[in-house]
């Protein structure tokens, strides 16, 4: 990456930062409670005393974009937290292992991903019901497969090589080869997912809660807001302009990033 591309990538960075650091201070910045209601200004047009507007109950829509930045990017990084761990786990155990048990793992992963995420997604919530948890488990469900499957090759492309070979000669056992010489020289790689899919479980976690399956009302949340809103959009188009737009600009930032950072690091095979 020439050092044009570099200056880019920061900026994009900073935005990224700037943008999770106002949806963690949003109680701070939002004019209004989200969930207040005013009855005298519903569907009040984007104006001096709501900058956004109103929706059908009298809420503060500039208010409720802003805490829903706060759940998403709460639902989305304990997602991706808890997969993270739990596929690189998964993927170390498979690549470090025999055959049967490296089989075995293949074979799971392999049966999970054959189901479309969103349609998967939407039969377990369908089972076990819509909610904030509930999402986050269907998701998990499916995006752990991603981090074990990379893990995997990665660690087998290691597990063969030269260093490694001596290292154990040396004395070194399986673990202190795991977490001296294995992840740290695969990290880099999983960095560059884990960005990456920042976007695209926002996207989905918007999709599910605007067919009611994720967030329910009235917790502040794109998808969610999006769902509402499409009932008034002819009356009142904001209270879909708005929420689209910023689940348009937050994935979109969030992609660029997660593309940049694989130039950035050099990774080629994400």
């Amino acid at each position: 990456m020439n050092a044009i591309k570099k200056n880019i990538y920061y900026k994009i960075l900073a935005v990224a930062v700037i943008f999770i650091f106002f949806a963690l201070v949003a109680p701070l910045c939002a004019p209004n409670d989200p969930l207040h209601t005013d009855f005298e200004h519903v569907l009040e047009k984007p104006g001096e005393n709501y900058l956004l507007g109103t929706d059908q109950v009298g809420r503060c829509v500039l208010s409720r974009i802003l805490y829903g930045a706060r759940v998403s990017l709460g639902m989305t990084f304990s997602l991706l937290g808890m997969v993270f761990i739990f596929g690189v786990g998964i993927g170390t155990v498979a690549g470090m292992s025999g055959k049967v048990v490296d089989s075995f793992i293949t074979r799971l992963i392999d049966v999970i991903l054959s189901f479309p995420e969103i349609v998967f997604a939407i039969g377990i919530v369908g089972i076990i019901g819509p909610g904030i948890k509930n999402t986050i488990f269907a998701l998990s469900i499916i995006w752990w497969t991603k981090y074990a499957r990379l893990t995997r090759v990665l660690v087998i492309s290691i597990k063969n090589s030269e260093y490694l070979a001596a290292a154990r000669m040396a004395g070194a056992g399986t673990l202190r080869c795991v977490f001296k010489y294995i992840l740290p020289n695969i990290v880099s790689p999983l960095a560059v997912q884990f960005v990456l899919d920042i976007g695209n479980i926002m996207l989905a976690l918007a999709g599910l809660s605007f067919l009611g399956l994720g967030v329910q009302p009235p917790i502040p949340e794109w998808g969610n807001m999006l769902n509402e809103g499409r009932a008034y959009l002819q009356t009142a188009p904001w209270l879909l302009l708005y929420p689209g737009l910023a689940i348009f600009l937050t994935v979109s930032l969030f992609n660029v990033l997660g593309d940049m950072t694989r130039d950035f690091l050099d990774i080629k095979n994400i």
